[in-house]
């Protein structure tokens, strides 16, 4: 059996989305910048995927900025906060330690600017409290920028309330919502979010595209030079037929999601009681305030990389964090910052399902989680540390 369990690194694209790319590349192939009839259609398709955009988180037409990806749209809109950070004399933000690497990289580049960086402690139960939020800001704090839902281990923050916060003290608040678009019901006026990032491909659309949302009266800066491209602020043609189809994306995703979630959720809850009952295994991050596809799991006394292999030898696609960095050999820093040891976060997986997953999938895959821990753990000298009394449990 097949089984693809790793929608959180990348959705396949939907039918609909594959038609709409195809289409708007064999009938509108103007460029929407040219003055000619060709071109102007094109425009007016642009905007049409704008006004799609802009209406299904909440946002106004102009407030919406194509862009190639959410780790683009991360970082124009934690620089663009910086710069005008720089002239009115605030050069402090805060964030979360278990961010995206398209922020805290890009906040570690500010740090060698001379800005200062508060990373908030994230607690045992994988979600950011708005009260340390709160207690954080400072006079000088110009941005807070918190992710919607985690990458890795799917915990939904009080985005809401933090937004409120920053609004009240007068901060900049922008989040990376590239888990949560498509996957949770968002209004940014309601959220009080200033700045949003988007990625198509976590949705069901393509590769290489999505947008920055930025509310009226943020000045952008630009990370691209060249051209006049989406109002001034990103330089290049754009790529009409992949928006058109982030859009319909988008807009099937929106349509769908109560239906969606409610049959995704019911799999995930199946998956997380069936894979709870192996011995000394713990479900990372609160078990109610969740992404409605994503688990994920510790096991002691294996190593990760190798349940990975060998459940791809099995036929599921599977990840043991962040696709960004898989190709790491250091710990999820996700895992980390929510107080796992080191030799504890080795062993970690992550399933995350959408609404194409089957129950005869997840029970395959609770199956042979299962197999292969058991085989892991019994060529494991650590294991036999543990169970020998050698080592103490982690988990009970």
């Amino acid at each position: 059996m097949k089984v693809y369990a790793d929608n959180a690194a990348t959705t396949k694209m939907s039918k609909a989305a594959m038609d709409v790319m195809t289409e708007y590349m064999d009938l509108y192939y103007g460029n929407p910048s040219s003055l000619y009839t060709t071109g102007q259609i094109a425009a007016t398709k642009l905007m049409e995927a704008r006004e799609t955009m802009a209406g299904l988180i909440g946002a106004k037409t102009n407030e919406i900025y194509f862009t190639s990806g959410g780790s683009e749209a991360d970082n124009q809109a934690i620089m663009s906060a910086a710069e005008y950070g720089k002239i009115k004399g605030r050069k402090h933000i805060i964030t979360s330690a278990f961010e995206h690497h398209a922020v805290l990289h890009t906040l570690k580049k500010l740090e060698r600017e001379g800005f200062e960086v508060t990373y908030l402690d994230v607690h045992e139960n994988g979600i950011v409290d708005a009260k340390d939020v709160d207690e954080a800001i400072r006079e000088d704090t110009i941005l807070v920028t918190i992710m919607y839902a985690n990458n890795e281990i799917g915990t939904i923050q009080p985005i809401r309330e933090i937004g409120r916060i920053c609004k009240n003290r007068g901060v900049w608040f922008h989040t990376d919502a590239v888990q949560a678009v498509g996957h949770i019901a968002i209004d940014v006026n309601k959220d009080n979010i200033d700045m949003l990032s988007i990625s198509a491909h976590k949705f069901r659309g393509p590769k290489g595209c999505g947008a920055l949302y930025a509310r009226t009266g943020i000045p952008l800066t630009n990370l691209i030079e060249g051209g006049a491209q989406e109002r001034g602020k990103r330089a290049g043609t754009e790529n009409l037929p992949a928006v058109a189809s982030m859009a319909r994306a988008l807009l099937d995703s929106c349509n769908e999601l109560e239906e969606s979630n409610l049959k995704v959720s019911a799999l995930r809850d199946r998956l997380i009681e069936g894979i709870s009952k192996i011995p000394h295994s713990r479900l990372n991050g609160d078990r109610e305030k969740r992404l409605s596809g994503t688990v994920n799991f510790c096991f002691e006394g294996i190593e990760g990389e190798s349940l990975l292999l060998m459940l791809d030898a099995k036929g599921i696609s599977a990840s043991s964090g962040s696709a960004c960095t898989s190709g790491s050999l250091e710990p999820s820093h996700v895992l980390l910052s929510i107080g796992l040891p080191h030799e504890v976060a080795h062993g970690s997986l992550r399933l995350s399902i959408n609404d194409e997953n089957t129950q005869e999938e997840i029970d395959y895959i609770i199956q042979s989680v299962g197999e292969v821990v058991e085989y892991l753990r019994n060529m494991s000298p650590v294991w036999d540390d543990l169970i020998n009394g050698k080592k103490e449990f982690y988990f009970a």
